[in-house]
């Protein structure tokens, strides 16, 4: 039997990306959930009319939006074997979910990241305090953990039992960062795939912004820093 696959994506006024982004995932998945981060454009009448399930969080955060769909999910009867999370805003390729989930169908791999490879990425697609962020992360992650991650990058995906061990809670800017360190901590079997990465349709709300870029490397070096010294 085929494993059960659901996509998670935190989406903030995506309307022009969301329905190419949905209509790019493969079949095997079984729900899309778009969680609209308080939209006030029409991502979710796109969303709705691409076929995807549209759920609503009215506070701001991409951590908050990614937790609205774990609680919808952990509502439901039947619970996927996998979740997939995913941006709204269309840099990523929607049809290498496979490629995402391919290691833990195959090889029984519990969590895997998107790597966004240089070689690979548009030009740019990434912008410096994007770059200068992953480095600085990783870099940390391999001195304080021997950690082999390269990237925050958001398209990964995830045993659902492993997910909710994990215990997820930052709210805004630091999700990526909690699940690698937490993937960390539990001994989580992990891997990174390459992926291909593309100008974004849209402002970034986090690496387009001053203030987002400095938030988000608070954040960042907040949960670096808090699991290096417990």
């Amino acid at each position: 039997m085929p494993p059960i696959i659901k996509v998670i994506i935190p989406a903030f006024n995506e309307a022009a990306s969301i329905g190419k982004v949905i209509s790019e995932i493969p079949k095997t998945v079984s729900e899309v959930i778009v969680v609209s981060n308080n939209s006030t454009d029409a991502t979710e009448e796109n969303a709705k009319a691409a076929g995807a399930t549209v759920v609503s969080e009215e506070r701001k955060g991409y951590g908050y939006a990614c937790l609205k769909g774990m609680d919808y999910v952990a509502a439901q009867e039947l619970k996927p074997d996998i979740i997939v999370f995913l941006d709204g805003d269309y840099s990523d390729y929607p049809s290498e979910l496979t490629k995402i989930t391919a290691p833990i169908i195959d090889d029984n791999i519990d969590f895997v990241i998107g790597a966004r490879v240089k070689k690979w990425r548009q030009k740019g697609s990434m912008t410096f305090p994007q770059i200068f962020g992953n480095w600085l992360a990783t870099s940390l992650m391999k001195l304080f953990f021997n950690a082999r991650f390269t990237d925050l990058g958001p398209f990964r995906a995830i045993k659902y039992e492993k997910l909710l061990k994990l215990r997820m809670v930052d709210k805004t800017y630091g999700w990526t960062i909690e699940m690698q360190l937490k993937a960390l901590k539990h001994g989580l079997r992990y891997i990174e795939i390459p992926v291909h990465y593309k100008n974004r349709i849209g402002v970034s709300k986090v690496s387009g912004t001053v203030k987002g870029a400095i938030f988000a490397g608070i954040k960042i070096l907040k949960w670096i820093f808090k699991y290096s010294f417990n």
